[in-house]
């Protein structure tokens, strides 16, 4: 059945640059996105688009689970400092480290 509703889990790493995300606002921000249309693959870089624009992080790194849809659940993630996004791959913190936080209960 078409035009139901996805939940999604986000999860941010940011290292700002001379601008701070205040967190309401991104609250706000982000429920301003429930009622567009696109894939969670799309909905992610337009997240991160929009957060680089306004905010020119040093590092962005942006998690999202998305709840299963058709029996298949997503885990996408995106970078700033990946070196196929133009960054440094300076942080290398997240190498070798388990994401299991990020499953839902």
């Amino acid at each position: 059945m078409g035009g139901q509703p996805d939940f999604a889990q986000i999860f941010l790493t940011f290292y700002p640059g001379k601008k701070i995300i205040e967190l309401k606002a991104l609250k706000l921000y982000v429920y301003q996105l429930r009622d567009i249309i696109v894939s969670y693959e799309r909905l992610i870089n337009i997240i991160y688009d929009h957060l680089m624009e306004t905010f020119d992080a040093d590092r962005l790194r942006i998690v999202m689970h998305c709840n299963p849809r058709g029996g298949i659940s997503s885990h996408l993630t995106i970078d700033s400092d990946w070196k196929s996004r133009g960054g440094e791959e300076k942080y290398k913190d997240w190498v070798g480290t388990s994401e299991e936080w990020i499953r839902p209960n």
